[in-house]
């Protein structure tokens, strides 16, 4: 995973980019149509459903995504239960990050692997806690984003050559619960990066543990390799860097409604082309969506301290994570 060089492609991107970005953009336009953009800009966050088993048959998906859906529901669900007491905040970020990578790692569910379970609980509890919002219209609105976005991924079915493939049962495509060697390692660094990630913060700022442990948590990744590690670890520092700066740069359009939708789609379209083939440049534009998604969740977008905040808290989680990768014996 060179800086300088890009990843074999894998097949085709662009369906499960355009799917992603429809998920992100559509809630935001028609919520902002409607007079409420803060819950599309909610909704819009049920689009990580679909980041989810994009290397499989859509009949596939249209079995495993359920799952996926119902993870991050809980974890916002839990973010809203815990966002009036910052401690409770604290354990349920260690709490979310552990369960969801056993079972992430256990059921073998693959890339992205536990991140955006952690994100979706550190950005519901910040929302709620940070914007005019209720917790049971916060959950209601993220519900039907995730419904949405599950909606448009398995669109593809309308098509009769999609449904013609066979799908293998929930068993196969979820085997598990079971930890192997790899398995268990990915484990073990993912609780000792969430228990340290969440003192870091406490040193830094409470409110960002979430972010500081899923950085550590996104380096981690699903692979089981020292290598891998250090060179994600890399990947999201200077990808974040540079990101930053495109969001400062996007920040002085002051882009909203459906310009904000619009930027939001092709963002995220962007990131899935990208991201499995150089995770640096992904985060190039990752950074900015997430800035600017959260910013106009709770009415920030433009704030530079945020993006400063965002970069001190990527450094310290992927230098934790990428650390976290000797736990590993060296492979000859």
């Amino acid at each position: 995973m060179s800086l300088f060089a890009f990843g074999p492609s894998r097949g085709p991107r662009w369906p499960i980019g355009l799917q992603a970005a429809v998920g992100l953009a559509a809630p935001i336009a028609v919520m902002t149509l409607l007079g409420q953009p803060a819950l599309g800009y909610i909704a819009a966050s049920g689009a990580f459903t679909v980041l989810f088993a994009g290397s499989s048959p859509v009949v596939e998906r249209a079995r495993v995504l359920p799952f996926v859906a119902a993870g991050l529901v809980v974890s916002a669900a839990a973010g809203v239960l815990a966002a009036p007491v910052p401690w409770l905040v604290l354990v349920g970020v260690v709490l979310v990050a552990v369960a969801s990578a056993a079972l992430a790692f256990g059921f073998r569910l693959g890339p992205p692997g536990p991140l955006f379970f952690v994100l979706v609980f550190g950005l519901s509890a910040h929302v709620v806690s940070s914007a005019p919002v209720s917790a049971h219209i916060y959950l209601a609105a993220f519900t039907a984003g995730c419904a949405f976005s599950y909606l448009v991924a398995v669109s593809p079915l309308l098509l009769p050559a999609p449904r013609a493939v066979t799908a293998r049962p929930v068993r196969e495509l979820l085997p598990g619960p079971a930890l192997d060697a790899d398995g268990r390692m990915l484990l073990v660094r993912v609780v000792i990066v969430s228990i340290v990630g969440v003192l870091l913060a406490l040193a830094v700022d409470p409110g960002r543990s979430y972010w500081i442990v899923g950085a550590a948590v996104a380096v981690i990744g699903v692979a089981a390799d020292r290598t891998a590690a250090l060179q994600r670890g890399v990947h999201r520092m200077l990808g974040t860097l540079v990101g930053a700066g495109l969001y400062a740069l996007l920040a002085l359009l002051h882009p909203a409604g459906l310009w904000l939708a619009l930027l939001l789609g092709v963002l995220q379209f962007v990131i899935e082309l990208v991201v499995v083939r150089h995770y640096a440049l992904a985060l190039v534009f990752i950074t900015p969506l997430v800035l600017l998604l959260t910013g106009a969740a709770t009415g920030e977008i433009g704030d530079m301290s945020i993006a400063l905040e965002r970069i001190v808290d990527t450094v310290v989680g992927a230098a934790l994570g990428a650390a976290s990768g000797f736990l590993h014996p060296r492979r000859d």
